[in-house]
């Protein structure tokens, strides 16, 4: 992917464009429902990860209610890819709390989310090896059935 000085960083990091989000900027103001429908979390989830700290700011209507914008749409994106990755809830906190402190905590960020890539590229190694000793039995088995199996 190429990054062009017309698309801005996190857009890039979260795989969209600006333009990608269903409203465009100044325009973008969604209800819990609305993002709890467009990333597949509960409003429940949300609401937790604006408590825990890592959904910080959320703007609110003069009624109260959340008012969610295209920043946050892409933090919520960042939010997912770190827990599918398996990142503790705790060390996303403590990420957070380093972004809230400010650009002189880029290196400590940087060293976080570096460690933590090493850990899934080690643990994606090793779940490449546990499929070749599945597909090492599988084929195993297809052989020791082949006239049943049709292989």
């Amino acid at each position: 992917m190429t990054v062009s000085t017309t698309t801005s960083l996190p857009a890039v990091l979260m795989g969209r464009t600006a333009a990608s989000f269903p409203r465009p900027d100044g325009e973008d103001h969604y209800t819990i429902g609305e993002v709890a429908e467009m990333t597949g979390l509960s409003a429940h989830t949300l609401r937790w990860y604006e408590r825990i700290g890592l959904l910080p700011d959320i703007d609110r209507s003069h009624h109260g209610r959340r008012r969610f914008r295209n920043p946050d749409l892409a933090r919520i994106r960042f939010i997912t890819n770190l827990r599918l990755t398996g990142m503790p809830v705790a060390d996303m906190i403590r990420y957070a709390e380093l972004v809230r402190a400010g650009d002189h905590t880029a290196a400590a960020r940087a060293e976080m989310l570096t460690a933590h890539r090493d850990a899934v590229r080690a643990q994606i190694a090793r779940l490449g090896e546990a499929v070749a000793v599945l597909d090492f039995k599988i084929d195993n088995y297809r052989g020791a059935c082949a006239p049943e199996c049709g292989a």
